[in-house]
């Protein structure tokens, strides 16, 4: 059975699905002990799941059959998760293409097939063999130049070799007999040239195990160093475990809070609170235990927005707008003003002044110093309307995106731009633009079919309202 580990705020509903799924959990915190009546189990995982640092959804890593069921349930499950795979493997060992240094980051560029990776130039002996044998640095995953070591190691279940030629026991471990039974143990199996760092997950087996794991690294081992004396770069010497990254919009997190309720008892919104940390976050704690205690919902759900309410945007506020493009990267668009704010439609008009030259995108028009940008969105629209207008008051244009539904966070609001775009010109021409892009994304398995067609529906209905404008 496969093995997964959860830790988080989507915790609760992650390991519902994963059980779901078949998984077992593994290394389960004592509340997901309790919630799901789970064993205490110390094992290694086959798939460790974590919330990304903005806590806007999760990584995972592990072997890439786990990782693609995981990306499968998600996508199932989730209209519009975006899912993010990276190009290498973490831990993977690649010989590479010296392409270039990098003075200014002490760095040598390497061709390692999938991508370009970064190594420090203190690892590197002799760049003129141009040709190098290189390791994907974990602690790094994710990062769009993988960080590349020459120290190769060879990771398992129970122990890594290492480069270094000793024994080590992983700091986990307290248990002062265990580590030195570990230690003397390794000193018997450590095989020439390699060095041995036992795992956590070493402590409770047996002899017999670990002498088995040891030989079936030490040949995997030589393994790669046979190919890497053959084969000629760039090209792949031994495959790591496979990482993703897969963003919650708004969608998602509405079907992961429905995910827990099965489980424990949740307010709606909770992950969309989680995810705005600090006040708001302990706030929806703070309401949850409440509601455990026998608090009416509508007192509980009232006192959550009378304390929430302080920490988000009002008229005259200045928020940001986080634009997200699928493949990850985040435009910050600018300080915009908020001119306007009608929480029961929950419509915002944002306006931002431009300080610089430049040209809108999709229109074609020249943006000039002093030319200003009127914002109207509502909160959980899966579009939202931008006019540009002259510093002497002038129209420019508009320029509508289509996104996955829109999330007011305290400090602006955010949305993963879904590539499609409507434009429509002072001269009454409207025009839709780059709905392949979408379609492509789909094909690559970054969004789901479902999701394509959500946002043909949503462009449908603003061509329709578009028209009866004219």
């Amino acid at each position: 059975m496969a093995t997964a580990r959860v830790r988080g705020i989507y915790s609760t509903a992650l390991t519902k699905l994963l059980l779901d799924h078949g998984f077992e959990i593994v290394q389960p915190s004592l509340t997901t002990r309790e919630r799901f009546g789970l064993k205490e189990c110390d094992e290694s995982p086959d798939l460790d799941v974590y919330d990304r640092l903005d806590r806007q959804g999760v990584q995972a890593f592990g072997k890439a059959e786990f990782i693609n069921t995981f990306c499968s349930m998600l996508q199932s499950r989730l209209d519009d998760v975006i899912v993010r795979r990276w190009a290498v493997t973490a831990d993977g060992i690649y010989k590479g293409l010296i392409k270039e240094a990098d003075p200014t980051t002490h760095s040598f560029l390497v061709n390692i097939g999938k991508t370009v990776g970064r190594v420090a130039d203190k690892e590197v002996l002799n760049p003129e063999l141009r040709q190098i044998v290189v390791q994907v640095e974990r602690r790094k995953v994710g990062t769009r130049k993988p960080v590349l070591t020459t120290g190769i190691k060879i990771p398992g279940r129970y122990a890594i070799l290492i480069p270094e030629r000793r024994v080590k026991v992983s700091l986990k471990i307290q248990d002062l007999k265990v580590r030195s039974r570990l230690h003397k143990l390794g000193e018997e199996l450590r095989p020439p040239d390699w060095g041995i760092l036992w795992r956590t997950a070493a402590t409770d087996q047996s002899i017999e195990v670990l002498r088995e794991e040891i030989n079936r690294l030490a040949a995997e081992g030589q393994t790669v160093r046979e190919q890497a004396e053959r084969v000629e770069a760039p090209a792949t010497l031994w495959e790591g475990g496979s990482y993703v990254n897969a963003e919650f919009p708004a969608l998602s997190k509405r079907k992961l809070d429905a995910l827990r309720r099965c489980v424990a008892l949740t307010m709606k919104g909770h992950h969309f609170y989680k995810a705005c940390g600090r006040r708001v976050s302990s706030a929806i704690d703070m309401a949850e235990k409440l509601l455990e205690k026998g608090c009416p919902l509508t007192e509980v759900e009232d006192l959550l927005k009378r304390t929430v309410e302080a920490e988000f945007p009002i008229v005259g506020s200045v928020i940001g707008m986080e634009h997200v493009k699928l493949d990850g990267k985040m435009f910050h668009l600018g300080e915009a003003l908020v001119e306007a704010f009608d929480r029961d439609q929950s419509r915002l008009r944002l306006s931002r002044v431009f300080e610089r030259k430049g040209v809108y995108d999709g229109l074609g028009t020249m943006k000039e110093p002093g030319d200003r940008a009127v914002t109207e969105a509502r909160i959980e629209d899966w579009h939202f309307e931008t006019q540009y207008f002259s510093r002497e008051g002038r129209y420019k244009g508009t320029y509508i995106n289509l996104n996955t539904p829109i999330e007011l966070y305290p400090d602006g609001i955010r949305y993963v731009d879904l590539e499609v775009d409507v434009c429509v010109w002072p001269n009454g021409t409207i025009r839709k633009l780059d709905e392949e892009k979408l379609e492509r994304a789909a094909a690559e398995g970054l969004v789901t079919e479902k999701l394509v067609k959500i946002v043909r529906e949503k462009l449908q209905e603003l061509a329709l309202a578009l028209c009866e404008r004219r």
